[in-house]
Parts: structure tokens; C-alpha cells; sequence
């Protein structure tokens, strides 16, 4: 982050146990997130052969899960529960993929659940990106630090490193969720969970910092 001199700051305080969700909007959402505070991450078993990516999330201790194939609830839990046990947060996006910000997308409910199982809090995060006044014309956060959709991962991570005065602002709740007895059932849990992590970012437009 001081290398590529990205301006990273925290709105509260990043637990020091149990879960933490949040939006995902690229790959720079890991390295903003371990720059604060060391964790252990969650993702789906692709990124583990990114290039340069997949070296940093593994030498992170991240828990890969391949999404549909049998036994990866129970190894995620395994991971998960492995990592609190030791005083590591475990961080992962329940969107399950990622988004240019405009929107916040329908949360999974498979690693939720894997989480509240443990025992552990879970606390939600937003996280939000913005550029400063020296970058060329026609970059924005949407294209050249979001990577979703088609993008490209090389040519992204090149557009990425021509950018200048990049800020991230990572926003966490200042108490864990407190999930209804209904959000037993996995989806109600989902909708809980989105709605902490969608109070965070209205949180961030009423301070003038998202939108």
C-alpha cells in the first residue's frame, strides 16, 4: 500500500475476533483489509492460480473453497473456526463475487452460516475507494479499481497501477450483528447481514464519502 501510495483509512475498529463481512469490489479489498490488521480470508478456490494475487492470498493462510463440490461447507468451517481459535478474524464477501459499488448485490448464505456455527461474532464492514485530481482523464473508480464483470485480470492490474492518489476507506460497525431468532434460517441470516452491511455504506454517504 505504501509502495503503490494508497491512502488507507478505518471508521471504527477492526474486531480482534470472529467474523467480518463486507462488500467486495475487487482484489484490492484483501490488501486493504490485511494492511489494517493481520486476518485470514475466505475465497473461492480461483484465485488461488491468479497471478501474483493467488501467491499473496495464500501466503495470507486463506481458506480457498471450490463453490457445488462436496465437503467445502465443512472445510470452510474447519478453516474459519482453525483461524479464531488462534486470534485471526476471518474475513470474507458473502456477494460472492464482485460489483462496480453502484449497488450491493443478493448476500450468499453458505459461509454466513458456516460462521454463526462457530460461535464466533460477526461483524459487518463497507468498504469504499476514491480518486484524487491527478489521474488521467476518463479513469474512474468503477473501471480501473472495481474489477467485476469481463475485466480482465493483467491489463486491469496495469490500468490499476497507473492510477494516482487512490483512497480506501474501510468502515466497520461498532457492535457485531445481533441476528434475530428467525435468522436461524440461513436466508433470513443473509438478509440481516446485508441490511448491517448496506447501514455502513448510507453511514458513508451521510459523512460524504460513498456515493
Amino acid at each position: 500500500m505504501k509502495r503503490l501510495r494508497i491512502e488507507i483509512s478505518a471508521v471504527g475498529e477492526f474486531p480482534w475476533r470472529g467474523a467480518v463481512i463486507a462488500n467486495h469490489l475487487g482484489y484490492m479489498d484483501i490488501v486493504a483489509f490485511a494492511a489494517l490488521h493481520p486476518c485470514v480470508f475466505v475465497a473461492k478456490a480461483e484465485m488461488e492460480s491468479w497471478p501474483v494475487l493467488g501467491w499473496m492470498t495464500t501466503m495470507v493462510g486463506t481458506v480457498y473453497v471450490a463453490r457445488g463440490h462436496g465437503g467445502s461447507a465443512a472445510k470452510a468451517r474447519y478453516g474459519m473456526q482453525s483461524a479464531m481459535a488462534e486470534g485471526l478474524p476471518v474475513v470474507f464477501f458473502p456477494e460472492g463475487t464482485t460489483t462496480d459499488g453502484s449497488t450491493l448485490l443478493k448476500f450468499h448464505a453458505g459461509l454466513l452460516a458456516q460462521a454463526m456455527a462457530s460461535g464466533f461474532p460477526v461483524t459487518a464492514a463497507h468498504v469504499h475507494y476514491s480518486l484524487g485530481a491527478g489521474n488521467a482523464k476518463g479513469a474512474s473508480v468503477e473501471n480501473d479499481v472495481c474489477y467485476w464483470g469481463d475485466a480482465k485480470l493483467v491489463p486491469h492490474i496495469f490500468r490499476f497501477l497507473g492510477l494516482r492518489e487512490v483512497k480506501v476507506e474501510v468502515r466497520f460497525a461498532e457492535k457485531s450483528i445481533q441476528f434475530s431468532d428467525a435468522a436461524l434460517h440461513r436466508k433470513l441470516a443473509a438478509l440481516e447481514a446485508r441490511a448491517a452491511v448496506l447501514e455502513l455504506a448510507e453511514q458513508g454517504e451521510s459523512a460524504g464519502v460513498c456515493g
